[in-house]
């Protein structure tokens, strides 16, 4: 039951972002660019899974995605803004399809489940 919230939840976070994104008027284009790059992260495996893990968690968590919104929205800055929300509907879309945080075991080796 658990595991079909958080899946839920990430429907929940992407649809909302895609709401707000489209509300703004921001640039379609600019989303399809960005809506990978958090996915950059994984070259940390390259180095070791610890390091893959932990770059990867950094970069697919709420807190520092919503904090780009935060700064976005503090500093009038409509492209921060576009660059957090774009963030936040990664992290939710792969929520929504399973991807969790990583353990520092196995790339397939999230708080949701094994992938």
């Amino acid at each position: 039951m658990n595991k079909i919230l958080l899946h839920i939840e990430g429907f929940a976070i992407l649809s909302l972002s895609l709401y707000v994104y489209s509300y703004n008027q921001f640039s379609w284009v600019l989303f399809v660019i960005l809506l990978l790059a958090p996915d950059i992260s994984m070259l940390g495996y390259i180095l070791n899974n610890k390091v893959g893990a932990v770059l990867y968690n950094i970069f697919h968590t709420y807190s520092l995605s919503i904090g780009v919104v935060i700064c976005g929205l503090l500093l009038s800055s409509q492209t921060v803004l576009a660059i957090g929300i774009i963030w936040t509907a990664h992290i939710g879309m792969d929520r929504m399809i399973g991807y969790g945080l990583k353990y520092p075991t196995d790339f397939k080796d999230t708080h949701l489940n094994h992938v």
